[in-house]
């Protein structure tokens, strides 16, 4: 049980806060992230939340939070949440529709893919304030020539390779990407070409009634979630194996 020092008599205590408020990274209108945490709400305990958008085929980068774990909830849309589990050296990917959650313990390598537009994730904490290490500090702050010596790779290579990455990604890929684009339907030549359903994200039938052709698109998917089981490996090799 969190011990709670604050004064629940003082003026300045905090009850209610508007998460819409409080943008945390911004890439554009249709990828983003709220946050809340004790520094916007005092009365708080060990909890903290990321209120997090998405659409297709943004990632949110690889990383760790060292200080809580993070259950991840789907409220709309689809994502797969993928783990590195450090005890038995396996990668495991989960697909989460609305409803559906998956559970990422305190310290471990983990990244979310939407897997459809308007994907909204609630990312749930046990810290009053979520830390962040993300891939792309570790990979940009880390010297070429470590990294080269370390795993016997080219130096020019990996500093050529790597010098895009100039700041924290946080949601990826950057939107000064020269790469195809991967936002929206512009996913042409992304690893979900050859996804079978719209972009539109499905809304849980309990809170809205669909028309006949998004019904139908609805079922399929939760079709395939029932058929699919948890793969371990290569977390973009799974989706291309899934036929996004």
């Amino acid at each position: 049980m969190t011990v709670s020092y604050m004064d629940f008599t003082s003026p300045s205590v905090q009850f209610t806060y508007d998460v819409n408020n409080n943008l945390f990274f911004k890439k554009d209108t249709q990828n983003y992230i709220n946050v809340l945490s004790i520094e916007q709400l005092n009365t708080l305990g060990n909890t903290s939340l990321l209120d997090i958008f998405l659409s297709t085929g943004n990632v949110i980068e690889p990383h760790i939070h060292q200080n809580a774990s993070e259950l991840v909830y789907c409220i709309s849309g689809a994502a797969v949440v993928s783990i590195v589990n450090p005890f038995t050296k396996e990668l495991l990917n989960f697909s989460i529709q609305p409803g559906q959650v998956a559970n990422v313990p305190q310290g471990w390598w983990h990244y979310e893919i939407a897997t459809m537009d308007n994907t909204h994730l609630l990312a749930i904490f046990d810290a009053p304030t979520p830390e962040f290490i993300g891939g792309s500090d570790l990979l940009r702050l880390t010297p070429a020539s470590v990294l080269a010596h370390t795993y016997c790779l080219n130096e020019a290579k990996v500093k050529d390779t790597l010098a895009p990455i100039t700041k924290t990604v946080f949601i990826g890929p950057p939107s000064d990407c020269k790469k195809d684009s991967v936002q929206g339907t512009s996913v042409a030549n992304s690893p979900y070409s050859n996804q079978p359903y719209n972009n539109q994200a499905p809304v849980h039938p309990n809170r809205q009634q669909y028309d006949y052709q998004q019904q139908q698109q609805y079922e399929q998917y939760q079709q395939h979630l029932q058929q699919q089981q948890t793969y371990i490996g290569n977390g973009w090799d799974y989706l291309n194996n899934q036929g996004y």
